[in-house]
């Protein structure tokens, strides 16, 4: 009793649709999830630069914490 492979779904995506143009018939390929995400990065500027050094500067702290904690 097994049950049969269940159809494949399309995965979704988490940037914003209109930044992908819909592909009606034209011979272009849709773009990349990476160049969506980098035009999508460019048009929101300084909360995704802000963000990536909150992480940046979080993960270093961390690294420095612990570090710190087993010398």
């Amino acid at each position: 009793m097994s049950n049969p492979p269940s159809p494949t779904e399309e995965p979704e995506q988490g940037l914003d649709t209109t930044t992908a143009p819909a592909d009606s018939g034209s011979s272009e390929p849709k773009p990349s999830y990476t160049k969506l995400a980098m035009r999508n990065m460019v048009r929101k500027g300084g909360k995704s630069l802000r963000h990536f050094f909150l992480t940046v500067s979080g993960l270093l702290a961390l690294m420095v914490g612990l570090a710190y904690l087993t010398r």
